[in-house]
């Protein structure tokens, strides 16, 4: 029977972290869902999954603030304890012009993407290492793999989030915690919403299995890595792309 253990979903109220936040929860994990604006969709998660009796969370913080990612933490700890499993979900992408990027932009996204990161591993880690015990999933991308043009800025961030992952991974080994990524291919997200029909219709072209993917194909990689069964799993980046990048 499965350890009741908490995992912390960042950027949890839609898209890859509410599938992520449910699949968890539905498998009896405690389960806190971050949010920074959206606040009515993470209530609504949390909601719904409290009237299906999970154990769940929703706490407010901008993970590019270590304040509010230090209150955050010590919300979950008053109420579930040491937090065994995280998951650095939250991002932001924005498709422009390598020669329009403004200098805040740059920093904004570097904020939210990876700082955040930072903070959010920063603030389990003492517990992770008393415990020399616990796993960190932090969510790339391919184009931190391969890049894109018109996303430079994004694809450097989620680059960043590879190297991030690998040298951590080597640092808390000793301590028994894995650390992993995730390098989603083209999903069904809010973030590609506004590609147009051909645009997605290239886009599956080019994939061999003929489709883009779904929210659950990434948080079910994710789940996978959470569970003792990837315990020998460290420092990898996992790519559900359905071949698009092989």
């Amino acid at each position: 029977m499965l350890m009741c253990k908490t995992v912390l979903i960042t950027g949890a109220s839609k898209g890859i972290g509410y599938e992520t936040a449910k699949l968890f929860a539905q498998s009896g994990y405690n389960v806190v869902i971050n949010y920074n604006k959206s606040k009515e969709a993470a209530i609504s998660l949390m909601n719904e999954l409290l009237e299906k009796k999970c154990s769940v969370m929703a706490v407010q913080a901008d993970v590019s603030c270590k304040e509010q990612v230090d209150s955050m933490i010590n919300s979950v700890n008053k109420q579930f304890g040491d937090i065994d499993i995280l998951v650095n979900n939250a991002g932001i992408a924005k498709q422009r012009l390598f020669t329009d990027i403004s200098t805040q932009e740059w920093d904004n996204m570097f904020d939210i993407n990876v700082k955040g990161m930072f903070l959010c591993c920063q603030g389990v880690l003492p517990a992770m290492i008393r415990n020399k015990s616990g796993k960190i999933i932090n969510i790339s991308s391919i184009w931190g793999i391969t890049g894109a043009s018109c996303e430079v800025l994004y694809s450097a961030t989620k680059a960043a989030v590879i190297g991030l992952t690998k040298a951590l991974a080597k640092e808390l080994g000793p301590s028994g915690i894995q650390v992993n990524c995730v390098a989603p291919g083209v999903i069904d997200t809010d973030m590609n919403s506004d590609l147009d029909m051909d645009s997605i219709e290239e886009l599956k072209d080019q994939t061999p299995l003929g489709t883009i993917g779904k929210c659950i194909d990434v948080a079910e990689t994710i789940a996978f890595l959470a569970h003792e069964k990837a315990n020998f799993i460290t420092g990898q980046v996992i790519s559900p792309n359905g071949g698009f990048l092989i």
